[in-house]
């Protein structure tokens, strides 16, 4: 006979896919819309992240004012315990879900499934990367579940989604099958120009790197298989902080001990393996209060309820049992991660990566990834797909944090949505007046490439395209002399530093797709002062007579 489980399962049920829903929805709702500033809805769930406001805080010695947002999530937390964990992390979701298919491929004979000393390794984790947050390391958060989990969608599974609904609709239409007098066309067609029009707006969206973020994605959800929620108990870092504001919650779970016969029952359901042993031991700090012990225990003598007092020792609360020396050899593995992080001439900000090309807005590179989360977001809501994931490009510390790839797309001259969602202001939101004096680059002609210095032909396509209002690229006109002796005169294409922002449109337009014979690097760029390799021409200054 099943007892309470259909309710009190269901309903935890509902509420998790209804979050994670609403995750998923408000990753297709960010995307560009030409003359609209994107709304701060859009990135709720990073704002109710306390551990990318703690990272934040430590590391920048900044507290984003929005991110305040994530007292709630604490203050939940001191009440019902690792709620967000159980009920609202759309990760964990993710996990639960997975345990639940393999549940049926697999079947399993039921097991106690009681609390191990491996869990403690999150939070050592935890301890080591508040170290390092302490001197400017933000590194952990790219573990974060939101964070990764947005990133995965973002990069990954939704440009993968795009290319095979289109490829199957091209191959649909190119067919045009019948089944009778129906055509397949009159279903697809619709199907498909909603998707493309509302779903994902940008045409072919496509990321670097998207094998690295997919194949650790897949390895976290694979290893559910060898313990179910495997990612919740022993990695995450979100999890371990919640966990540490979860030791007394003001709901705890209470065993009559004249009814339990400790059969382990309770322990065969257990999502976080939150049990000390059979009966009543249990860790707070380990439970995601999926209530699945007191649903499956056939006596009625497990069960949760509130406790009015935090300090009470009623019900009984068992501590994870950190050690000291594990403490310690936390912080200094921190320490020591840190300084493998700045240890190359990139990390210690003597060199700049000539490729590097950070959003408009984008602040100094150490306060920039003391901050970036690396959650995708600004990559989603491009205009252009020119953000793309770091990979190399700014080091192990600032794997997956944005950087633009002028030959994939360009910065729009008149966009400046990325900073309007960065959750943490790694890039600071502009207007598009104060947009405009900024550079992030300057563009450079490779000679050995471009069209009218190697071919001796007329390719203006560069100057066409650039933005600024008094352009950047500008032509001047020059005798050449071509094979059979003859003279040509032709335009040379030249860049005026003074007024290059380095947006990339030069690049991206370049009829040379391979290699275009013009480049953007990074000199020049505002938010570094040693950056600035071209000194101001001065007014008047007298030019050579040759």
């Amino acid at each position: 006979m099943k007892r309470r489980l259909p309710f009190r399962r269901w309903i935890r049920r509902v509420v998790q896919i209804a979050f994670l829903l609403a995750f998923v929805g408000l990753i297709l709702a960010t995307r560009p819309v030409p003359g609209e500033t994107p709304s701060w809805w859009l990135k709720v769930y990073f704002l109710a992240d306390p551990l990318i406001l703690v990272m934040t805080v430590l590391a920048a010695h900044a507290v984003p004012l929005l991110a305040l947002f994530s007292l709630v999530t604490v203050l939940l937390t001191f009440i019902l315990g690792r709620v967000f964990c159980g009920w609202i992390c759309p990760l964990g979701t993710v996990h639960a879900l997975t345990g639940w298919a393999l549940d049926k491929v697999q079947k399993p004979a039921k097991r106690r499934d009681t609390f191990s000393p491996w869990q403690k390794a999150k939070y050592y984790i935890l301890g080591g990367a508040l170290v390092m947050a302490l001197v400017g390391g933000h590194w952990i958060t790219i573990f974060d579940p939101l964070v990764l989990l947005y990133r995965t969608v973002t990069t990954s599974l939704l440009p993968a989604a795009q290319w095979g609904i289109e490829t199957g609709a091209n191959a649909v239409y190119q067919a045009d099958p019948r089944i009778g007098g129906f055509k397949l066309t009159s279903v697809t067609e619709p199907a498909y120009q909603y998707l493309r029009n509302h779903v994902f707006v940008l045409p072919k969206q496509a990321f670097l790197g998207t094998g690295l973020i997919l194949a650790f994605f897949i390895a976290i959800v694979a290893a559910n298989a060898y313990r179910r929620r495997f990612w919740c108990r022993y990695v995450c870092p979100l999890g371990a902080l919640l966990g540490l504001l979860a030791k007394r919650p003001l709901l705890r779970r209470k065993v009559a001990s004249e009814s339990c016969n400790e059969c382990g029952l309770c322990t065969t359901a257990c999502h976080g393996a939150s049990a000390s042993g059979l009966g009543t031991g249990w860790k707070p700090s380990e439970c995601f209060v999926c209530l699945n012990c007191s649903t499956t225990c056939p006596r009625d003598a497990c069960e949760f309820t509130f406790q009015p007092v935090i300090w009470r020792k009623e019900p009984a609360v068992q501590p994870v049992g950190l050690t000291r020396r594990g403490v310690l050899w936390a912080a200094a593995g921190g320490l020591v991660s840190f300084a493998f992080l700045r240890a190359t001439p990139q990390g210690r900000g003597s060199v700049y990566h000539p490729r590097l090309i950070r959003p408009p807005g984008s602040r100094p590179e150490p306060d920039f990834l003391a901050r970036c989360t690396a959650c995708g977001m600004c990559m989603k809501v491009c205009p252009t797909g020119g953000l793309q994931p770091a990979i190399t490009e700014a080091g192990l510390e600032g794997l997956f944090t944005p950087h633009l790839v002028p030959i994939i797309g360009y910065c729009d001259y008149t966009c400046t949505a990325c900073g309007h969602v960065c959750p943490t202001e790694a890039i600071r939101p502009l207007t598009e007046e104060e947009k405009h004096q900024i550079k992030i680059g300057l563009a450079a002609f490779d000679v050995t490439r471009c069209i009218p210095y190697v071919y001796g032909r007329n390719c203006v396509v560069c100057e066409e395209h650039c933005p600024i209002p008094e352009k950047a690229i500008y032509c001047v006109e020059t005798e050449v002399e071509l094979r059979d002796g003859k003279k040509r005169r032709i335009k040379l294409p030249k860049v005026a530093p003074e007024k290059c922002i380095g947006c990339g449109v030069c690049e991206y337009v370049c009829p040379l797709d391979d290699a275009p014979g013009i480049r953007v690097i990074t000199t020049n760029e505002t938010r570094h002062d040693r950056h600035q390799a071209l000194l101001p021409e001065v007014e008047g200054e007298e030019e050579l007579p040759y």
